[in-house]
């Protein structure tokens, strides 16, 4: 589990593809964090760590995890979000992130807003119908709050900090994003039903 606070900012080094999946590997300094086996989220995906390196890790990515998130756009130089899995005596600063991903959206707009920035994420309607506002989401693994939602797309305000330390500061209309919504939305429309 996870809490979607972004520890750093990884560069894909390496990507190997066959028709099996993919073998990923991310250059980054919090790898001395990690043991082969251990859970780590790259762009809000939950990946197991393997041959674990002083400065970088690598993670096989199955096929049913490239189908359903951006990490199948992965490409040496790709910067990725990284988190390190929540233990049980760490704060919960942001809100619970499982590292499934929901969807895909792609950012629509980014907007100036003093020293914060507007960004609009397009996304398919399965995943803003459990969106709302105020309430969390995770885009690229990043705990965010729900600014304002339409009927396409929901709006987020991204704080200096947020800017500085995720790949969200350098995002451009167009660019994939994986999102994954409040998992309480999903299990209270479960248990309504």
């Amino acid at each position: 589990m996870f809490t979607g606070l972004v520890v750093e900012i990884g560069d894909v080094i390496d990507v190997m593809r066959s028709h099996d999946g993919v073998r990923l590997t991310v250059a980054a300094t919090h790898a001395q964090s990690l043991s082969d086996g251990d859970s780590v989220a790259v762009n809000g995906v939950c990946l197991t760590a393997v041959d674990v390196g002083p400065g970088s890790f690598s993670a096989d990515v199955m096929n049913e995890t490239l189908a359903r998130s951006s990490l199948q756009e992965a490409r040496p130089g790709t910067r990725v979000n990284l988190e390190l899995p929540l233990r049980a005596t760490d704060r919960l600063g942001g809100h619970v992130v499982q590292g499934h991903v929901d969807g895909i959206g792609a950012i629509d707009e980014v907007l100036e807003d003093g020293f914060s920035r507007r960004v609009r994420v397009r996304a398919p309607a399965d995943v803003l119908r459990y969106v709302v506002e105020k309430g969390s989401i995770a885009v690229d693994g990043v705990s965010l709050t729900v600014a304002a939602i339409d009927d396409d797309s929901f709006t987020v305000s991204l704080i200096p900090e947020t800017l500085h330390r995720t790949s969200l500061g350098s995002a451009q209309p167009g660019a994939p994003v994986n999102l994954e919504v409040d998992v309480l939305a999903k299990y209270v429309e479960k248990l309504v039903k």
